[in-house]
């Protein structure tokens, strides 16, 4: 931890050294998506964010809905919760952060209670500094949801402290403009032994509770997501099908695409479009 704090330190000189304070506010662009440069202490736009339409996210109805009104409420400066996306792969968590996103943004076109809503993604190996980034959005003209893809947390790795910190608000506080999306495959965040070994340093019985769910409670909206079973994957071919343009046979489709499950050991929304875009290429097509 100390080292963390050295290498931060050494950042801020370097950074004054350029002329640029790591503590001055967001300087946004037009742009409605960045990602968060942890090393360097700044917001990197992203023209093109590569998201999915929502009504193609199949099989994960209750999940878009729940997600879809917690992020709405958001957007209109109302009262929200952080929520943890855990599950299987492929099944559409990271997918549904980007296209709420997207929808919002096309509703706002139309409807002027929603606020600008800003998507920022930060990387596991930056969780460290989400502080850093909490205070650099806190107070814009703007709502930051902060995404984080596949959080776990390994045997010995202190971040996931201070991440409980930030969620829980600690001294600082969540600025009110700001809320966090996470995804994973796993429930609690850690690997069982760091959740026993957690659960063993407790003093008393109801401490012991509290750190079993340790990371994740602080989550006030946790959202499971499982694999699918074989008609709702085919029913995901078909309408990726439909959706791109793409003729086929109802007995190609099926055939092939339980064939493609398979091979993969799985069904998902994931195992879905790579068949999808492996039977466009057979056609001499493209998804685009």
């Amino acid at each position: 931890m100390k080292k963390k704090h050295a290498l931060l330190d050494i950042a801020r000189s370097l950074a004054v050294l350029a002329g640029r304070d790591l503590n001055q506010k967001a300087e946004l662009t037009d742009a409605n998506a960045y990602q968060w440069d942890g090393q360097n202490q700044n917001l990197l736009p992203i023209t093109l964010v590569n998201y999915v339409d929502l009504a193609l996210l199949l099989g994960i109805d209750n999940q878009k809905s729940i997600l879809a009104r917690n992020t709405e409420q958001f957007a209109r400066g109302h009262g929200a919760n952080n929520a943890l996306l855990w599950g299987a792969k492929g099944m559409g968590k990271s997918s549904i952060v980007k296209a709420l996103h997207a929808d919002i943004l096309n509703q706002a076109k139309q409807d002027t209670t929603l606020q600008r809503l800003i998507l920022i993604e930060i990387h596991r190996e930056d969780i460290q500094t989400m502080p850093s980034l909490m205070r650099y959005v806190s107070g814009l003209e703007a709502q930051f949801l902060i995404y984080c893809d596949d959080l776990s947390f390994d045997k010995d790795e202190m971040d996931y402290k201070a991440l409980k910190s930030v969620l829980d608000g600690g001294l600082e506080g969540r600025p009110a403009n700001v809320l966090f999306y996470a995804t994973s495959n796993r429930r609690h965040l850690m690997p069982r032994d760091m959740v026993e070994n957690e659960t063993r340093a407790a003093i008393h019985s109801h401490e012991a509770i509290d750190e079993k769910v340790s990371l994740s409670d602080r989550f006030g909206l946790w959202l499971g997501f499982h694999n699918c079973d074989q008609a709702t994957y085919l029913q995901m071919v078909s309408h990726y099908c439909e959706h791109y343009g793409i003729s086929a046979s109802q007995s190609e489709l099926q055939s092939g695409a339980i064939e493609w499950a398979a091979t993969r050991g799985a069904r998902s929304g994931r195992v879905a479009i790579q068949f999808v875009r492996q039977l466009a290429g057979k056609k001499g097509r493209s998804l685009i």
